[in-house]
């Protein structure tokens, strides 16, 4: 059934045009992933959709009682809400009548509760029964919990800006919906938060339609990738693979299509097919059929503007941190941290928000003096430093002039080339070079900004949430220039796919302070902390950027056989993941029952997400396992 349809729609701002007769049809358990460069109009057809602005030519028709829950990047808020009011502050029938019993019931705490508010109490519990909603507020508990909101109590004009987002998306979560809108979700989620919530909107059962830059999502969640690009829509049956593999084949027949791009989308979907977790499940005929394009496609490079050497020259000492000890209060940030930059350093930062990533990248590059231990930063050190928010750029300042400002030309080998042409690279075409800056989107300044850092040629990059506000366009053009970088590269960043596609190693804030250090990149980080301490095999197997757990380093033929623990583990593992879906059920059955019941219920949440945890893991394992298990069968 169709929900939604969009028929011949114009819509531009002043002499912007975003969309030019566009036409777009959402099908009801639908999911979709929206992309588009930062300025190409995503916001506006989500706004569209919702219902939030009004098309200036064209018409959308929604099917009547259509019900639509829109996140959008800044969520409003009602500054005297708690936490929890603004959670359930819903207009569903279950949200309704929950909120009703709560008014009434707050109101005649501490005293005699009037016979006429009995009644009325007595009345809403029925209807409590009959709409099954005893349990909303356990859920809304669990769902702020998860995104990493414990504060329930809290007033909103308290929280911080990225806390709001979290609370407005467990609101969008908890209201029933038949279309889900939501505009990057994943910014301000830490990484254990973007997990989760990948795997809940597998399962959500409503449409889905949501602009996000994170391309596991994309990869994993969504059925349809739509892209806006020159103010048309261009729709792709798939997930993010086989959009890359759908426009290859399109812009294969455009004659003017750009070398530069054709080459980033042939290594971003070789990467994928080669480095993405999921890589098990996909079918062997797509996989032909992308070796074919492989085989057939043009070789296309004359245009390709070569900044690979566009540093500054690196000597021997990099950074040097000794025993830094941190401390913001009674709090440790960082207790003992001790590490010697590599000059080809490749380094993500990984842990929960507010731990501590954004205070080390501020001391490493020597922003902020520690409270212990020193920093030494070597005397050709020169730090290319891109901060999570993009502030102070002058309004009335035209785009060429603020490249213009940090260099005219970037030394590239033997090459020099112009800011005009580096605009051009980081999708600023020459019209646009002529803009000031005030008429820029915010995903535009942050795109500007990583590319004047760029123009100065440093020579270590400390990254700090690259992928706040930027396009995957733009992240794949950055991917491309890290991927030869002659310097180090330090990057906080919540960016699954991007940790796995630049990084060698990962260091983990794992709370009062404590960092571990994991070889690899994201993938093979979330296999080690899942075996812990139990299985030291793995860590010594150290796989390569890029590759599988189970993927030997080259020229080296050592056989493959799992150990004795691993063989019992793969054993039993199915029984396991069963045992805890049934133990699951039972605790999901008990916290339904025990709705209002308080005291019960702060004691099974805590259990719930205990078991939630463990199943995690147990799928991580099953997933390495398996792997292991098919590589051992490939080499017999």
């Amino acid at each position: 059934m169709i929900l939604l349809t969009m028929e011949g729609v114009t819509k531009g701002y002043g002499e912007k045009l975003l969309l030019n007769e566009v036409s777009l049809g959402i099908e009801e358990d639908e999911k979709i992933g929206l992309l588009g460069i930062n300025g190409s109009g995503k916001t506006t057809l989500l706004k569209l959709v919702a219902g939030r602005d009004e098309p200036d030519q064209g018409q959308i028709i929604r099917n009547k009682d259509l019900r639509i829950n829109y996140l959008s990047q800044n969520p409003p808020f009602d500054p005297e809400h708690r936490v929890m009011d603004a959670v359930l502050n819903g207009d569903s029938p279950q949200l309704r009548v929950l909120q009703q019993y709560k008014i009434l019931a707050q109101a005649h705490v501490g005293e005699a509760t009037p016979e006429s508010a009995q009644h009325e109490l007595g009345r809403l519990s029925q209807e409590m029964d009959a709409l099954d909603a005893w349990h909303l507020e356990s859920d809304a508990q669990s769902l702020l919990t998860r995104l990493g909101i414990k504060e329930f109590d809290a007033r909103m004009d308290e929280l911080s800006g990225g806390q709001r987002k979290r609370v407005a998306l467990a609101a969008a979560l908890m209201n029933p919906a038949d279309l889900l809108i939501l505009d990057e979700p994943t910014n301000h989620l830490d990484n254990q938060a973007i997990d989760w919530l990948e795997k809940y909107l597998q399962k959500y059962y409503g449409a889905l339609l949501m602009v996000t830059h994170d391309r596991y999502f994309l990869e994993r969640v969504t059925k349809r990738i739509i892209e806006i690009e020159h103010a048309n829509l261009y729709s792709y049956p798939g997930n993010y693979s086989v959009y890359l593999e759908r426009k290859m084949e399109r812009d294969e027949n455009i004659a003017a299509v750009a070398g530069k791009q054709q080459t980033l989308l042939r290594k971003e979907l070789a990467w994928i097919r080669k480095g993405a977790r999921a890589r098990t499940t996909k079918q062997k005929a797509r996989i032909q059929r992308f070796e074919q394009l492989q085989e057939n496609q043009p070789r296309i490079t004359a245009d390709k503007i070569e900044i690979s050497s566009a540093a500054s020259r690196l000597g021997k000492k990099t950074i040097i941190a000794e025993n830094v000890t941190h401390s913001y209060g009674a709090d440790d940030i960082i207790v003992g941290f001790s590490c010697i930059l590599a000059r080809d350093e490749r380094m993500g930062i990984v842990g929960p928000n507010g731990i501590g990533k954004s205070t080390l990248l501020q001391i490493l590059s020597g922003q902020l003096m520690p409270d212990q231990g020193r920093v030494e930063i070597g005397s050709t050190v020169k730090i290319g430093y891109f901060p999570q928010e993009s502030t102070d750029m002058p309004d009335e300042m035209r785009v060429i002039d603020y490249i213009r400002e940090v260099g005219e030309y970037l030394q590239t080998g033997k090459k020099l080339v112009s800011a005009a042409q580096m605009l051009e690279t980081f999708l600023f075409p020459p019209a646009a070079q002529w803009t000031t800056l005030q008429k820029l989107s915010g995903g535009e300044k942050r795109r500007l900004h990583l590319l004047r850092i760029l123009m100065g040629a440093p020579n270590i990059l400390l990254l700090d949430e690259p992928g706040n506000d930027l396009d995957i366009e733009t992240l794949t053009i950055l991917e491309d220039y890290l991927d030869d970088f002659p310097g180090a590269v330090i990057a906080v960043s919540h960016d699954r796919y991007f940790l796995d596609r630049i990084c060698t190693k990962i260091v983990e804030f794992e709370g009062e302070g404590k960092l571990t250090e994991y070889p690899g990149n994201y993938s093979d980080y979330l296999v080690y902390s899942a075996a812990g301490t139990e299985d030291k095999s793995l860590r010594e197997r150290g796989p390569a950027k890029g590759k599988s757990p189970v993927e030997p380093a080259p020229g080296k033929n050592k056989p493959l056989k799992f150990s004795f623990k691993e063989q019992k583990e793969f054993d039993e593992i199915d029984d396991k993941i069963a045992q805890m879906e049934d133990e699951l059920r039972e605790l999901n059955h008990r916290i339904g029952q025990a709705a209002s019941d308080y005291k019960l219920l702060e004691e099974l949440l805590p259990v719930r997400q205990e078991a939630e945890e463990r199943l995690d893991y147990l799928l991580e394992r099953w997933t390495y396992l398996n792997e292991l298990a098919e590589e051992i069968t490939r080499r017999r």
